[in-house]
C-alpha cells in the first residue's frame, strides 16, 4: 500500500535528520537555540526564508540577524523603536535585502501585537477535511502580505501554492 511506503520513507528521514549531530550544523539549529515559543516561531520562519545557499553561510547570516535583535526576536518585534531598526539596514542575504527585512519586522510586530502564536495564521484557513494544507499556506501568504504597503519584491521570499512555488 502507498501509505506504508510513505511512512517508511518518513521514518527513515526522521532517523537520519532528527538527531543532534545533524541539527548542530544545519540551519534548523537556529530555532533550536530558543525556548520561548514566539522566538522559535519567528526564527524558524525567518531561517526557512533565508535557507538557500551553503548551510554554514545561512547559519552565519541568521546568527547575524538575530544578534542584531539581541537574540530576543519576539521582544524586538514588539518593543523596538524606529531607531533600533537602523542597525538592521545593512542586513542582506543573497536577494533578501533591507526592504524585505523591514517588512518582515513590520508584519511580526503587527501580528504578535494582535495574536499569541503564528499557528493562528495557518489555522485560520486550515480544514482537517482538506486533502492537503494548501489552503492554509495560501491563507498565511495572503495574511503575511496584507499590511498596507507590502512590498511586491518581498513576495518572492514566501512560497504559496497559488504561485506553484515551493
Amino acid at each position: 500500500m502507498q501509505i506504508e511506503k510513505i511512512k517508511k520513507l518518513l521514518d527513515q528521514a526522521v532517523k537520519r535528520y532528527n538527531v543532534k549531530g545533524f541539527i548542530k550544523n544545519d540551519p534548523i539549529s537556529i530555532p533550536h537555540r530558543y525556548t520561548k515559543k514566539e522566538d522559535i516561531e519567528i526564527t524558524a520562519f525567518w531561517t526557512a526564508m533565508l535557507s538557500w545557499g551553503l548551510r554554514k553561510t545561512i547559519i552565519n547570516k541568521c546568527n547575524e540577524l538575530f544578534g542584531l535583535m539581541d537574540n530576543a526576536p519576539h521582544d524586538f518585534m514588539l518593543n523596538h523603536e524606529d531607531s533600533d531598526l537602523k542597525k538592521l539596514l545593512d542586513f542582506k542575504h543573497r536577494t533578501f535585502n533591507t526592504t524585505d527585512t523591514l517588512y518582515f519586522i513590520a508584519f511580526f510586530k503587527w501580528f504578535y501585537s494582535n495574536h499569541k502564536s503564528l499557528e493562528e495564521a495557518f489555522q485560520k484557513n486550515y480544514n482537517s477535511e482538506d486533502a492537503h494544507v494548501g489552503n492554509a499556506l495560501i491563507g498565511f501568504h495572503n495574511l503575511f502580505f496584507s499590511l498596507e504597503d507590502a512590498p511586491g519584491r518581498t513576495k518572492k521570499h514566501v512560497a504559496t501554492p497559488e504561485r506553484k512555488s515551493t
